[in-house]
């Protein structure tokens, strides 16, 4: 982990750590898993895998990092082609699983540092505790894993998974099991991590956690990857946003003046709720919401406040992962 981190990769000069072309996996029971995935990951960035229970995210990970062989497709680390230099490339990823799978009965020093024995690493205690510092487990170090909390065991997992120091690090729902507090804590882990070069593809169930961290977001549905976008430009090109209209006086009904806007009433009449593309804002094209107001001024309406809210990455997640079934 060095001490600087390294120059992020823009679209201008693309630096891809991980390329997948025409993946796919089809088991002997005939169950298609993955239906030719092709990605790249650039070096140094947060890639969010969102998929529903059974969409493929384990199965792409798990081909990655050569726990499943796939049927089709070239798979390449750091320009490294994963069979032909298996041991090469597997020394560079890092995986945490989403078990809590741990030696119970070690300490905490002693399993990270045998981790990095496994692939190979010289005994390096000073690497070893710098992890256990940035993981928060360097007072925990003597502690044996049976007796440490969920969130402690989580970050267990991942001081192992960077032991043999990875620049790919794999997070298979990181904070699964953790509290709100603990998983805040475990985003900035990522972040720190990030920002000492370490290049990030966590799958998670927790949009909240994709919305905060990744710089890119991936869909997959079904075994295909439906969508791949820099989250920002997701919100802004797939988003809704709406307009709250807090009216003076509640309304029993929509004046058949507005019915055309497809508005909804809302806060027991006393809120007219407005939905329209960020698309229209991002394009300069009309939103509407001139009109809308001229409406509401011609019906003699009067209005305390406005305020707009955008949609969340989870509700444009249930809708692309709707239209995909």
């Amino acid at each position: 982990m060095s001490a600087s981190p390294p120059p992020r990769a823009t679209s201008a000069t693309p630096d891809p750590i991980l390329v997948l072309k025409g993946v796919s996996k089809t088991y002997a029971t005939g169950l298609t898993a993955l239906k030719s995935v092709d990605l790249a990951i650039q070096r140094g960035e947060i890639f969010a895998l969102l998929g529903p229970n059974g969409a493929g995210k384990t199965t792409l990970i798990s081909i990655i990092c050569g726990l499943v062989k796939r049927s089709t497709g070239t798979v390449s680390v750091d320009g490294l082609d994963i069979d032909r230099d298996y041991r090469a490339v597997r020394s560079r990823i890092g995986l945490v699983p989403q078990e809590l799978t741990a030696d119970a009965f070690e300490t905490v020093w002693a399993t990270v540092s045998f981790s990095r024995g496994l692939f190979g690493k010289p005994s390096n205690p000073a690497l070893i505790e710098t992890i256990l510092r940035q993981l928060s487990l360097w007072e925990k170090r003597d502690s044996k894993i049976m007796t440490l909390s969920g969130g402690m065991k989580r970050r267990v997992l991942i001081a192992k998974a960077l032991s043999h120091e990875p620049n790919l690090l794999f997070l298979d729902e990181p904070s699964a099991g953790v509290d709100v507090e603990l998983r805040r804590d475990m985003w900035d882990v990522v972040r720190g991590l990030r920002d000492a070069g370490v290049t990030i593809i966590l799958t998670t169930h927790y949009l909240e956690e994709a919305e905060e961290m990744a710089d890119r977001v991936g869909v997959i549905a079904k075994g295909e990857l439906i969508l791949v976008e820099e989250k920002q430009a997701l919100m802004t090109k797939l988003g809704k946003k709406t307009l709250a209209i807090q009216l003076s006086t509640p309304l029993a009904a929509i004046p058949p003046s507005l019915e055309g806007f497809g508005l909804s009433l809302a806060a027991e009449g006393s809120e007219l709720v407005y939905t329209y593309d960020t698309t229209a804002e991002r394009t300069g094209e009309r939103t509407g919401i001139t009109r809308l107001l001229q409406g509401l001024a011609a019906e003699g309406l009067a209005f305390r406040d406005l305020r707009t809210e955008q949609s969340s990455l989870e509700e444009i997640f249930v809708s692309l992962v709707r239209e995909a079934s």
